[in-house]
């Protein structure tokens, strides 16, 4: 599928009041994916907030060696610059699961990474990807030791902190009443407020993250 072809389809998605239509745009990235997804993620210019997040859902779809794939998504990261893309990416990347050690190598070179969607590219995968008995101590490990200085960093920590709580409640629990709990006051305080807000976690842990908020 020839890219002008590709940003023509793209123009003339259904409209909704918030912009273009995800579930569109998903099902032209599934066509590419199946197509020539090489040819499209190298002519593709990211000059638009569709053309990334149809980038971002193609690299999720592609199939193609593991090596391959995360060559085009670390080319990829730089153009990261909203949450939408972000999350979107990190979502959709599901050969995380096929490839856990490998990807969870490539993500490590990114952990203390002190740029902002960098930061926020681990968390999300990792809450997305990771939350499994053989990872989840090393999961809490890398949330603690990440970048919080900026807001989409600061709550993509507090997201995967909340879904940790969701699938793991005990070790949530002590890890954030631990000494050794590392995160910043407003990211801790985010993860509370994450946790109180979420609809798989219990009106008893609800309470008890209540209680913990720092002043």
């Amino acid at each position: 599928m020839e890219f002008e072809s590709i940003r023509y389809k793209l123009s003339h998605l259904k409209q909704t009041k918030f912009g273009t239509s995800v579930p569109d745009i998903k099902k032209l990235a599934k066509l590419i994916a199946r197509d020539n997804y090489k040819e499209f993620i190298e002519s593709n210019d990211n000059s638009s907030f569709e053309l990334k997040l149809l980038h971002a859902f193609v690299l999720g779809y592609a199939k193609d060696d593991i090596e391959t794939i995360l060559k085009y998504f670390e080319r990829f990261m730089p153009q990261v610059d909203g949450w939408a893309v972000n999350d979107s990416l990190c979502q959709s990347f599901k050969i995380s699961r096929k490839y856990q050690e490998v990807v969870w190598d490539f993500l490590m070179k990114y952990k203390n990474s002190k740029k902002e969607f960098e930061s926020r590219i681990v968390s999300v995968v990792l809450l997305s990807h990771y939350l499994n008995d053989n990872y989840i101590d090393k999961v809490i490990k890398v949330l603690n030791e990440l970048n919080t200085d900026d807001y989409y960093s600061q709550m993509g920590v507090a997201w995967a902190v909340a879904t940790v709580m969701a699938k793991y409640p005990k070790k949530c629990l002590d890890y954030l009443n631990s000494k050794e709990c590392n995160l910043g006051k407003i990211t801790y305080n985010k993860s509370l407020q994450k946790i109180r807000e979420s609809l798989r976690v219990s009106d008893e842990i609800k309470r008890t993250a209540k209680g913990l908020k720092r002043a």
